[in-house]
C-alpha cells in the first residue's frame, strides 16, 4: 500500500479543515481529489509530505512516517503555484533540486521529457507560466518517485501540453508509481483518473471509479437526435438507452449523440445531496 489515511482530522484556528478522513491508495493507480476551494485538498497533501501533522488519526506513506528523510526521497510534489529563483536557468534549477535529493545534478533527460531541453540554458525569469509548470513537473519527477502528488498540475498548460502531461501520468502509473492529483478541472480528469475522491468541507462524500459514481448518482444520460428535421433532446437512464436508440433509428433519426453525465455533473450532484 502506497498511502493510508485513517480517521485523519486537522483544524486551524478552531476551524476543521479535514474531518475524519480515511482512504488508501494502491501502487500504480491514478486518483483524483476533487473539491471546491477550502475542501481540504492541499492540507491533505501537506500532511502526506510531512510538512504538517494531523491533530488526530494516522497517515502512513510508503509504509512509514512521511517526515522520515528516507520516505521523502521517494515522493514527488508539484505545488499549485510554482516558484523558482528567476536568475537560475532551467538546468541550474533542476540541478539544485537534484542535490537536495542526493541525486546526480545532470538531469537533461528529465528536461527533455517535459519539453524544456531547448530552453534549459535560459533564465527562469524568461519562462512562460506553462514552461515554469513543466519545470515544476520535472523537479517532481526527480528520483523516479513512488508517490507523485500533483496540486492543480495543468495550471497554465495549453490543451496539447495537458494531453502530454496526462500521457506522462499514465506511463508513470504503468511503471508502478501512485499518482494523486488535486484539480478543479473536473471534466478534464474524465478518462485520466481511474478513481475519484469527492471532498466537501474536509470530509469524503464519495469515492469510486467514474462508472461507480455515475451509478451511485443515478443521473440520466443526454441523448440528442434529429427526427424529421426536428431536434430532440431526451434524458435516459441506463436501462432506457438501448430501447430509446432502437426507437429513434426506427423513426429514421439522424445525428444521434449520447452523452453520459460528466464529472462536473457528478460532483454537483453529490454536493447538492450533502446540502440537502
Amino acid at each position: 500500500m502506497t498511502l493510508l489515511l485513517e480517521a485523519v482530522c486537522k483544524s486551524y484556528g478552531g476551524h476543521a479543515v479535514v474531518q475524519d478522513l480515511s482512504y488508501a491508495l494502491e501502487p500504480g493507480t491514478v486518483v483524483a481529489l476533487v473539491g471546491h476551494n477550502g475542501a481540504g485538498k492541499t492540507t491533505q497533501i501537506k500532511m502526506m509530505l510531512g510538512l504538517t501533522r494531523p491533530d488526530s488519526g494516522r497517515i502512513e506513506v510508503l509504509g512509514g512516517d512521511p517526515r522520515r528523510p528516507e520516505t521523502r526521497r521517494h515522493l514527488g510534489y508539484l505545488p499549485e503555484s510554482v516558484q523558482f529563483h528567476p536568475g537560475f536557468t532551467g538546468r541550474e534549477t533542476l540541478a539544485f533540486h537534484a542535490r537536495l535529493k542526493g541525486l546526480p545534478e545532470a538531469q537533461d533527460a528529465l528536461l527533455d521529457r517535459v519539453g524544456l531541453i531547448e530552453a534549459a540554458g535560459r533564465a527562469v525569469r524568461g519562462y512562460s507560466k506553462g514552461m515554469r509548470q513543466r519545470l515544476g513537473l520535472a523537479q517532481a519527477l526527480l528520483g523516479a518517485p513512488r508517490l507523485l502528488l500533483l496540486d492543480e498540475p495543468t495550471s497554465g498548460l495549453d490543451p496539447a501540453l495537458r494531453r502530454e502531461l496526462y500521457g506522462l501520468v499514465a506511463d508513470l502509473a504503468a511503471q508502478g508509481t501512485t499518482v494523486l492529483m488535486s484539480s478543479h478541472a473536473l471534466t478534464e480528469l474524465d478518462g485520466h483518473a481511474e478513481r475519484v475522491i469527492v471532498l466537501n468541507r474536509g470530509r469524503k462524500i464519495a469515492d469510486g471509479t467514474l462508472a461507480e459514481l455515475r451509478r451511485l448518482a443515478g443521473l440520466p444520460a443526454r441523448l440528442t437526435a434529429r427526427v424529421g428535421g426536428v431536434l430532440r433532446r431526451i434524458a435516459v437512464n441506463e436501462a432506457e438507452k438501448a430501447p430509446t436508440l432502437r426507437a429513434l433509428l426506427a423513426e429514421g433519426a439522424e445525428g444521434i449523440t449520447l452523452e453520459d453525465p460528466s464529472l462536473d455533473d457528478i460532483y454537483a450532484h453529490f454536493l447538492r445531496r450533502e446540502a440537502a
